[in-house]
């Protein structure tokens, strides 16, 4: 298939693009390179042997878009073109509700104009709030405590909502936990720019010498170690998901809902001594208070996708560390290196 995916130069498309070449498809990549470098898709082609197809430009150009699809013969669009720093989006809401949202929007109807009908989005757990319980089912009811959330969320809604006007689109919605990790070569990773907003980059970070310490936010949650626990899921995994939703729904017509995550929650203070050891040096850290709106725990319940998509996380949290640590030491400024 002849897949087009929207932020594919970034952390999670990147690693899909890997995926999508090895099991014989062709990315076209689009993105506006404001969070990620095209130098990527030099790292893409030492591992696959192949280079994507790209296009710099924003999903809200329509125009842009139009050429894009006249180019080339797009067969399904995955979509992770995208803002996702849930502090920024707090300080820049309209920022997060232009980009996420309408730019969604602007990509479905140019993939109507085109007559593309098959859509995977990349969307977030957090669009399950503050569950009542875990681990969390895609049947949980939903909210967002945050714009980013909201965004997620509100693009979940337009989607299903078109969806219902528009029954022989194949739509699939796939509900992130927490991404980790990197390619096993070294050669791609998480290069988040200016100061990380997820756990592990942070810790890395710290390890190679880039920052003094993490910040730990909260050890009195009602957890083992009194610190959050979430579902951290190789990025490697992820992409699996990916591809396991482009076989199984991209010609099945419906709207289709997964969780991708491993089933099983980690503590802020299980990954930094993980990581200590697979990096053989100790990570400073400090506690600090509470974040507003962080909640205890939240980890998935990955039955769903297993039983329809065949797919299951296979890397566990040794590789997920040692993988990170090997892209970081390998690359301690990132891909400024």
């Amino acid at each position: 298939m002849k897949v087009l995916v929207t932020g594919g130069t970034g952390y999670i498309g990147s690693h899909t693009c890997i995926q999508l070449i090895k099991q014989g498809h062709t990315p076209v990549v689009i993105d506006n390179l404001c969070n990620s470098k095209e130098m990527v898709l030099d790292r893409i082609e030492q591992v696959t042997g192949a280079r994507p197809a790209f296009m710099q430009g924003d999903i809200r150009d329509s125009a842009f878009l139009k050429k894009v699809f006249a180019e080339y013969s797009i067969d399904s669009v995955i979509h992770f073109a995208g803002l996702k720093a849930v502090g920024e989006s707090v300080e820049k809401p309209l920022k997060y509700y232009d980009n996420n949202v309408s730019g969604t929007l602007n990509l479905v109807r140019e993939m109507q104009a085109a007559n593309v009908k098959s859509l995977i989005f990349s969307s977030s757990a957090t669009v399950y709030g503050d569950p009542a319980s875990v681990p969390i089912k895609e049947d949980f009811p939903t909210s967002a405590t945050n714009p980013y959330g909201r965004s997620k969320l509100m693009v979940e809604e337009c989607l299903q909502d078109f969806h219902h006007a528009n029954p022989d689109w194949s739509i699939t919605l796939l509900r992130y936990f927490n991404p980790v990790g990197a390619h096993e070569s070294g050669l791609l990773g998480e290069d988040p720019q200016g100061t990380p907003n997820n756990l592990l980059p942070f810790v890395a970070q710290v390890a190679v010498g880039r920052r003094e310490k993490l910040g730990v936010f909260g050890n009195d949650y009602p957890t083992p170690d009194g610190t959050g626990v979430r579902d951290y899921i190789h990025v490697v995994d992820l992409a699996d998901g990916h591809l396991a939703a482009l076989d199984k729904m991209a010609h099945q017509p419906g709207t289709h809902i997964f969780n991708l995550g491993t089933g099983q929650g980690n503590s802020v203070l299980e990954m930094v001594h993980a990581f200590e050891a697979a990096a053989k040096r100790s990570i400073p850290y400090e506690i600090k208070p509470r974040r507003a709106g962080d909640i205890a725990e939240c980890y998935a319940d990955p039955a769903y996708a297993k039983a329809t998509l065949g797919w299951t996380a296979t890397r566990d949290l040794q590789t997920m560390v040692k993988d990170t640590w090997r892209w970081q030491s390998k690359n301690p400024n990132g891909y400024w290196d």
